[in-house]
């Protein structure tokens, strides 16, 4: 188990600034044309491919660094150069993540590939948990699974929203559920295959923000997925149903479903990447004041304006010790006792919305127009308050855990 540190070593610094570099020379010239068109930037993630940072090697490479850095310095670095193209780039990354962490060696040999496919023909990969009358009430999910022993398939219906990559994903990862009894214990993720009969894209949503990532409705119409297509297999299915029926009996531990389980592991990159929109607007905004001149004086001359910097600054370094943290301790094997992974995705994301406020407002009128790049910053930061988990949710996690109560 590696110890924790502050302090990058030599080859985690220049896979930094070799990702830094990425960002800086292929995605932050090419933010503003893709924000506007609010379309899926295939060429970017081509050239992602093309140099290896969009691949199963590089995420597997950054996911296994023994000091659990790997990844938020990656995620850092590539929302810096901008969230939207950024989200693009890494959505693939949450139905890897999905397939990880409760499918069985064979699933994760034979479909991860397909999510990237290859830098001549790149391809994206979905995650599919939320649905219109269920975002953070999982409870509530309709999407239905049925097994139909007679062919060992499984047939899905439903309606899935707000998927990254919905719809044109090469392979989708869904979950749905299987016992309905069993409130959210009864829910497992699938693996629906490419070019599977009624599986077809609904309404894609314009967006406030991180425009140039797809985000879509699902709608499956009795999709019909091999048995072999349940991540984890029927078996330990059938088990975990049994054990969670037997405990409900006798008011046994809770088990974790299938999504929260995708969810818990990826929080402290999501709070990554609200540390690269916050710190990206923050050097604008210090260049900016450096640069201003007002009464004859640059403005960060002026209190008000050098203090709110100092605040900024502040609050990403602070933001981003809480996500190294959680992610150390993730890959450490160290449990979350008092949900350090909700807090550094709460704390990130509610740093980056107000860090990117504070840009615009430094920056004044030219804050406000698409002519600096603060303003899409700022409409960006919105997300991250919001999707895995809105700051209400994390705030409840956290509470949760701290007091052992069941709170509402």
């Amino acid at each position: 188990m590696a110890e924790f540190t502050m302090e990058l070593n030599e080859d985690q610094k220049q896979v930094r600034d070799w990702i830094h570099g990425f960002a800086a020379d292929v995605i932050r010239p090419a933010a503003a044309e893709w924000d506007e068109r609010e379309e899926t930037p295939w060429p970017v993630i081509q050239e992602a491919a093309k140099v290896g940072i969009y691949s199963l090697d590089f995420y597997a490479q950054q996911f296994f660094d023994p000091t659990g850095l790997g990844i938020p310095m990656a995620m850092e670095e590539l929302f810096w150069g901008d969230a939207g193209i950024a989200l693009s780039i890494v959505g693939t990354g949450l139905a890897a993540i999905g397939v990880v962490a409760n499918g069985t060696e064979e699933q994760i040999g034979t479909w991860i590939p397909q999510m990237y496919g290859t830098p001549d023909d790149v391809k994206v990969a979905a995650f599919c948990s939320s649905e219109p009358d269920a975002g953070s009430d999982v409870g509530s999910m309709r999407t239905r699974a049925v097994y139909d022993q007679a062919k060992d398939e499984w047939v899905l219906n439903g309606t899935k929203t707000w998927a990254t990559n919905g719809g044109i994903a090469n392979v989708h990862i869904v979950v749905a559920v299987v016992d309905p009894e069993l409130g959210t214990k009864g829910h497992a993720s699938f693996i629906v295959p490419p070019n599977t009969p009624g599986l077809s894209q609904g309404q894609k949503f314009k967006k406030h923000g991180i425009r140039a990532s797809h985000t879509a409705e699902v709608v499956l119409e009795d999709v019909r997925i091999p048995g072999s297509c349940l991540l984890g297999g029927k078996d330990k299915l059938d088990e975990r149903l049994a054990r969670t029926r037997e405990r409900a009996k006798t008011g046994g531990e809770r088990v974790k479903n299938a999504a929260m389980a995708t969810f818990e592991a990826s929080r402290p990159a999501v709070g990554a990447m609200a540390v690269g929109t916050a710190r990206a607007a923050y050097e604008v905004a210090l260049d900016y004041a450096k640069t201003r001149t007002q009464f004859g004086r640059p403005i960060i001359d002026n209190q008000g304006v050098a203090f709110q910097l100092a605040d900024m600054r502040t609050q990403i370094d602070a933001a981003r010790l809480l996500v190294w943290r959680a992610s150390w301790m993730a890959v450490a094997g160290k449990p979350f006792t008092s949900a350090e992974g909700s807090m550094s995705k709460l704390f990130a994301s509610e740093t980056a919305k107000k860090v990117t406020a504070q840009a615009v407002q430094i920056l004044g009128g030219n804050g406000f127009t698409r002519e600096y790049p603060v303003e899409r910053m700022h409409r960006d930061s919105a997300i991250y308050t919001i999707f895995e988990g809105t700051s209400e949710i994390q705030r409840l996690v956290i509470a949760r855990t701290l007091s052992g109560m069941p709170i509402r």
